[in-house]
């Protein structure tokens, strides 16, 4: 049964360009919160500061917040991206991500081989993988170019990609960065279908954004984040303020 849970969670990083001492006094007396000197002597910066909170099968949560907050750094936590430095992360179910178009590409594989490699990732025989190979193929409608080197592809192209793979499998979890749509008038509406159907299909939804649209009336929950903390979780209605 799919089920994330965190206790405690902190994620750091370091900002390897800032070791000089005058800058580190700087940087740290202007936001005493979020960066700190570690043991080695570098800023480092407090993403996530001391985060608990359990999700179930069903919901559907917002991370809402200002740019900064967190919320990208949670999502990509909760993906396995980022190792937490303290802290308890427990995710249980398959996870499925729309949060960076050219995470888990090979650059200088074609698209198609992407795809099956992909496939073959999660566990499909390689049959399966050319079956949905040739499924993905048909919704990105990238023409020849699928069987091109991504690394040559356009920024659109990679996004036409990425989504056709990510959808064509769904996932317990489904992790998405902003409403993942790109692309002409006829892609978008194709892939706005598709993603209703996998945010439905989902047995847990976890999207950060900005659109509050969206979050009114795709999500039953919302987890505001501000300066690395969680400072407000409850209901749509309860953390937005009635529509």
């Amino acid at each position: 049964m799919a089920r994330i849970e965190a206790e405690g969670l902190a994620i750091e990083y370091p900002l390897y360009h800032h070791n000089a001492r005058s800058l580190k006094r700087r940087l740290m007396g202007a936001t005493p919160r979020r960066l700190k000197e570690d043991p080695s002597h570098r800023v480092v910066v407090a993403a996530l500061r001391d985060l608990t909170f359990t999700i179930e099968r069903g919901e559907r949560v917002a991370l809402v917040g200002p740019n900064g907050a967190g919320k990208s750094t949670l999502l990509r936590t909760v993906a396995g991206i980022y190792e937490p430095v303290a802290g308890r992360l427990r995710v249980e179910g398959e996870i499925g991500s729309l949060i960076d178009p050219g995470a888990g590409m090979e650059a200088l594989a074609t698209g198609r081989e992407n795809i099956v490699l992909r496939g073959l990732y999660r566990g499909m025989s390689e049959a399966e993988a050319e079956a949905m190979a040739e499924e993905v193929v048909a919704f990105a409608d990238l023409g020849e170019f699928i069987d091109v080197q991504i690394r040559g592809y356009s920024a659109g192209m990679q996004v036409r990609l990425a989504f056709a793979l990510a959808t064509a499998m769904m996932p317990e979890i489904l992790l998405m960065d902003e409403w993942f749509l790109a692309g002409d008038a006829e892609f978008m509406a194709r892939a706005e279908e598709r993603l209703k159907q996998l945010v439905t299909g989902a047995d847990i939804l976890m999207l950060a954004t900005h659109d509050m649209a969206v979050v009114r009336r795709w999500c039953t929950r919302a987890i505001r984040i501000e300066g690395g903390v969680i400072i407000q979780d409850g209901t749509v209605d309860e953390v937005l303020g009635p529509a």
